[in-house]
């Protein structure tokens, strides 16, 4: 590992100045995927800025009925917060889904928006990758592609970002506020991550120099009767082939609000609108459901190893809304 240098900060202005005047600088919160880079030799910065004593660890409520969550708001701390639980469920699952115990203790909110999308390629110094040197290739698309992306992927590049969270947060409209030299900024999660094309090294809408500050939740009623579902191919901690966020207001046997995100088919999560725009006003049926997933599947783009996704993404749907159209009307 290459040498390099730690400071700890107190205050977001010093954070931000810092950064700027250490181009090599990065941030550290929990360093759960940081780190690892670091041990593997892809991330090589100069100096890391422990930002965890900052004053952004803070679950609370804001003026218009929604939350608020700080960037160094622990995995677990989120996963536990009873609003959380009360009016966003699927958010807390997909937290508790996404690692063990240890790691959901150390890793903070605004470090797991900004985990690598990546896969064995990326880790792999012997071998060429586009998103660690750009222009170098990506072997994934002939060689094991198998948990690859299926939607908005590109010759360039075809891993999925492994987030959980970050896909209830998508269903959800989630807004991450940051802040830079020039003062403060916010980015719909939907626009937070930027299409792969032809730069998947570039990852995130974030200006230069950025730090993020917390992520801002809307009021969403639609969100108390959530689920959120991930596939792995173990039962222990793993990285999904499929997951869903999913919230459902059935009124009558009538939709008359959805929401859907999909995980582990793109390289950022995947907001469903075209299943949404499908199921709004319609029937609340098994039918309905699937018809909305073909919608959005139609899109789909696999290679030789990875189809097994477009079945497993329709049946999740089908399944998870199903379970909440039962729930609705107990």
């Amino acid at each position: 590992m290459k040498e390099f240098g730690y400071r700890r900060v107190s205050d977001v202005s010093g954070a931000v100045a810092l950064l700027g005047a250490e181009p090599d600088a990065r941030f550290l919160g929990g360093g759960t995927n940081l780190v690892d880079l670091m041990k593997a030799g892809v991330e090589r910065p100069g100096l890391l800025i422990d930002v965890r004593e900052l004053p952004l660890d803070r679950i609370e409520a804001t003026d218009d009925g929604g939350l608020r969550i700080g960037a160094t708001v622990t995995n677990s701390d989120l996963a536990a917060d009873p609003e959380v639980r009360r009016r966003y469920p699927a958010l807390a699952q997909a937290v508790l889904a996404g690692a063990s115990g240890q790691l959901r203790n150390m890793a903070t909110v605004g470090g797991n928006l900004l985990q690598r999308t990546r896969c064995g390629y990326f880790t792999d110094l012997t071998k060429p990758c586009n998103k660690r040197v750009p222009g170098s290739g990506c072997p994934a698309i002939k060689g094991e592609h198998r948990n690859h992306a299926i939607l908005g992927a590109s010759e360039h590049c075809a891993a999925v970002h492994p987030s959980d969270m970050g896909v209830a947060l998508a269903a959800f409209d989630a807004v991450v506020s940051y802040e830079t030299a020039h003062g403060p900024g916010e980015l719909p999660l939907t626009e937070f991550y930027l299409p792969v094309g032809d730069t998947p090294h570039l990852e995130t809408a974030l200006p230069p120099g950025a730090l993020i500050t917390g992520i801002t939740l809307p009021p969403a009623p639609v969100a108390a009767l959530s689920r959120y579902r991930k596939v792995r191919e173990r039962a222990s901690y793993a990285f999904a082939i499929g997951s869903l966020a999913a919230a459902l207001d059935v009124q009558d046997g009538v939709i008359r609000e959805v929401r859907l995100a999909f995980g582990a088919v793109a390289s950022r999560p995947w907001r469903a609108r075209e299943a949404e725009r499908v199921l709004a006003g319609g029937p609340a049926s098994a039918e309905a459901f699937a018809a909305a997933a073909d919608a959005e599947l139609a899109a789909a783009r696999v290679l030789p190893h990875n189809g097994f996704k477009v079945t497993l993404m329709r049946n999740l749907v089908v399944a998870t809304l199903t379970e909440l159209t039962e729930e609705a009307a107990r």
